[in-house]
């Protein structure tokens, strides 16, 4: 398959040979996001970020939740732990741990996939950064996917953003490149192994953290269950992406045109919701074939956005955006064990049963169900396709 950012022309010159003109694609930032925790919100980004890297777009997920769930998706346990290992004097105190090694020793760690806390460190003491930035880890079973793993110390970094929120307004260059060192570094990646999307999970938190990650992102979309607790949560964001983006523009109108550069050109826009995980039950007389306890919480949803998130995130969005979910029903049932099995195997669901590392106690199992397992691909190739029709709506 041929990736439809990279033609622009396809025509025939007087020799009759093809010629394929590639035009500019611009990367998008996309991170994933609600308040209410347990929503299916890591599972999604994984398998999003699967879906798209089959469909031949170069994919970087970023994990920015301090729970590393994202990063468990893709990378075994003992390897993570090597790689926190070798951070450990780093993330106590870069700088010093820095001084005290060779050139030879740093660019040997240096050459190895490392964190997100470990990339933002020189940052967060207000050193200089790196000269060459380590490289991304790939994720073995699926080509063009990438991983920044993500780090339990994660909240040492949130911490320095509140001490230097305020230095912001005043111009601070600290605290620009504080606020805006995420997005800085998700660009230099994707100008060197030519990303096109970099997909970042969160914490359910509206801490300052998610302040910084989401109002700096190009696009943003919220996982949901259809329940009480993402309806408030959906309010939550919408009023605190209000305020966030108050603040923000206060500090890009005081600031330099120099300085204003670390930040992106447009405000975050909103590129929609999904319902996920929902209870199927096909006797339903709705569209979405959902059960009616959770039909009536779904249906709530688009009300709850168009009065709750400000129209100015959600311009980009015709109303039939705004009122339908991503992919419509793709990923909306439940997926019962199934993301249980695809953290187990660092797999997404559908490649699950090709897999030659199957436990005797899984593996019969796993293969008496296998069209369950790798029918998953359509549905998320179909909500990584509704996505993408969101997403262009922001160039």
């Amino acid at each position: 398959m041929v990736n439809p950012n990279y033609l622009i022309f396809i025509g025939w010159i007087t020799d009759y040979s093809l010629i394929v003109v590639k035009k500019e694609f611009c990367m998008k930032i996309i991170s994933l996001f609600n308040n209410k925790g347990g929503v299916g919100k890591t599972t999604l980004a994984f398998h999003l970020s699967c879906a798209l890297a089959e469909m031949d777009y170069r994919v970087l997920m970023i994990d920015l939740d301090p729970q590393c769930n994202l990063t468990l998706c893709a990378i075994d346990e003992e390897e993570l732990e090597k790689i926190w290992e070798v951070e450990d004097d780093f993330i106590d105190s870069f700088d010093a741990t820095k001084n005290r090694m060779s050139n030879e020793d740093l660019e040997e760690i240096n050459a190895e996939p490392r964190t997100i806390h470990y990339l933002l460190k020189p940052t967060e003491e207000g050193t200089g950064d790196f000269e060459q930035l380590p490289p991304p880890f790939k994720v073995k079973i699926i080509p063009n996917l990438d991983l920044i793993p993500g780090r339990l110390t994660l909240h040492m970094y949130e911490n320095k953003i509140s001490e230097r929120w305020s230095g912001a307004y005043q111009g601070d260059p600290l605290s620009i490149r504080t606020i805006t060192r995420i997005r800085k570094l998700a660009s230099i990646y994707a100008q060197n192994y030519g990303y096109d999307y970099i997909i970042i999970d969160t914490s359910p938190s509206l801490g300052v953290l998610n302040k910084v990650i989401i109002s700096t992102a190009d696009g943003f979309l919220i996982p949901c269950l259809p329940d009480m607790f993402s309806l408030y949560g959906i309010r939550n964001i919408g009023k605190s992406l209000s305020q966030w983006q108050k603040e923000l523009t206060t500090i890009y109108q005081l600031i330099s045109d120099q300085k204003r550069k670390y930040f992106p050109n447009e405000l975050v826009q909103f590129l929609g919701y999904t319902v996920y995980n929902a209870k199927k039950y096909n006797g339903s007389s709705n569209s979405w074939n959902l059960a009616t306890a959770h039909y009536n919480y779904a249906e709530q949803i688009p009300p709850i956005i168009e009065k709750y998130i400000p129209k100015h995130i959600r311009e980009r969005l015709n109303d039939d955006m705004v009122k339908n979910p991503i992919g419509g029903t793709a990923v909306m049932h439940t997926h019962n064990t199934l993301p249980g099995m695809s953290q187990k195997y660092k797999s997404p669901i559908w490649k699950i049963p090709s897999l030659s590392n199957l436990t005797t106690k899984d593996k019969s199992t796993i293969l008496g169900n296998r069209s369950t397992y790798e029918n998953t691909k359509g549905n998320y190739k179909q909500f990584a396709e509704g996505l993408i029709e969101r997403i262009q709506t922001l160039d």
